[in-house]
């Protein structure tokens, strides 16, 4: 079976001006040459297409692909995370991960935050500033906590991002509106302790990989899993497997979002405890960072005694099993 893989590199961008931060989310050739490696290791036939420039030049000139491991996060625009799913739909080329729709859901934080509201699962109360002048509507219990809608890897995320009234909070909206030109997302800010669940699988075939908290050291910017802690986690974060009420509550929590989006084949779902310690939902990432040291996926997978090839072989299980039923086409990947 022929695998295409789609990808964002990150020395790529760097070499056209972008900046570190911009770029943030992309990933460096180690991500890539270990994806390859693991895709090669069950019994795939690798060809490294790129971007979705790259893609869209491969489509054109003819080329085709069994399937295709995506994990191109896109840089211009609210539905760049959805482009590669949809030039693959379109050519009707099944891929890893969530369809377009999902991708965008899920990018949109508030508006994920109301899909999951309706579902009836708990969320802190939230609002969106689409200007400065929209604090001033803002009928949230303080603290709250604002950050980009639009933005993943803590981008925009720091110690301000914590607002104790409505000055501050008209402070960091102004510095995140100007920053990053979309609307700010403010939700009602959880004290209690910050779970990552991971999840591999689609609907009712999906399963918790284990639960992983994330606590923040002394030294760390306080208060959130910010853009500063994230790319110093090394010093600044230690990440602990977590089991027991708390743990199974989150994991159940996440499950009912995975679910109830239609999220596929792997990801993370990020749970907060309110003061009460009951479970909430912050936001899920349907297309996790998979570099097997630093990503988090991965961590919580080792901690969980998944390997970093098992969790690959699910996620493209997971992809095989939408595939239309062929005799000529084996859909069990390599143990």
């Amino acid at each position: 079976m022929n695998v295409g893989l789609v990808y964002d590199l990150r020395s790529e961008y760097l070499a056209e001006g972008y900046s570190e931060e911009e770029t943030a989310e992309f990933d460096k050739e180690d991500t890539i040459e270990a994806l390859r490696l693991g895709l090669v290791a069950l019994g795939f036939e690798v060809e490294a297409i790129g971007s979705a420039k790259s893609l869209v030049s491969a489509l054109a000139g003819g080329s085709r692909w069994d399937l295709v491991f995506n994990i191109a996060e896109g840089l211009h625009g609210p539905g760049r995370e959805a482009l590669v799913p949809a030039l693959l739909d379109a050519y009707q080329i099944p891929y890893t991960f969530s369809d377009p729709m999902v991708m965008a859901l899920c990018l949109d934080k508030a508006a994920c935050k109301r899909v999951v509201r309706d579902l009836g699962l708990p969320t802190p109360d939230f609002a969106l500033v689409r200007t400065e002048k929209d604090v001033a509507g803002v009928r949230l219990h303080y603290p709250v906590f604002a950050k980009p809608v639009a933005e993943g890897t803590g981008k925009g995320v720091c110690a301000a991002s914590r607002a104790g009234d409505r000055k501050e909070l008209t402070a960091i909206c102004r510095v995140l509106l100007k920053r990053f030109k979309q609307p700010v997302l403010v939700e009602e800010y959880l004290p209690g302790r910050e779970f990552t669940v991971g999840i591999a699988g689609t609907g009712e075939l999906a399963r918790p990989l284990g639960v992983m908290e994330v606590r923040l050291c002394g030294q760390a910017e306080p208060g959130a899993y910010s853009y500063s802690n994230k790319a110093n986690f090394e010093t600044l974060v230690e990440y602990l497997p977590v089991e027991g009420p708390e743990a199974a509550e989150a994991a159940q929590l996440a499950m009912e979002v995975w679910r109830g989006l239609g999220c596929r084949d792997g990801g993370r779902v990020d749970i907060r405890l309110d003061a009460a310690g009951r479970a909430s939902f912050l936001e899920v990432n349907p297309l996790a960072g998979l570099n097997p040291s630093i990503s988090d996926l991965p961590i919580l997978c080792e901690m969980n005694g998944v390997s970093y090839q098992d969790l690959l072989r699910m996620i493209v299980q997971s992809a095989l099993e939408r595939l239309p039923l062929n005799p000529d086409k084996e859909r069990k990947v390599r143990s």
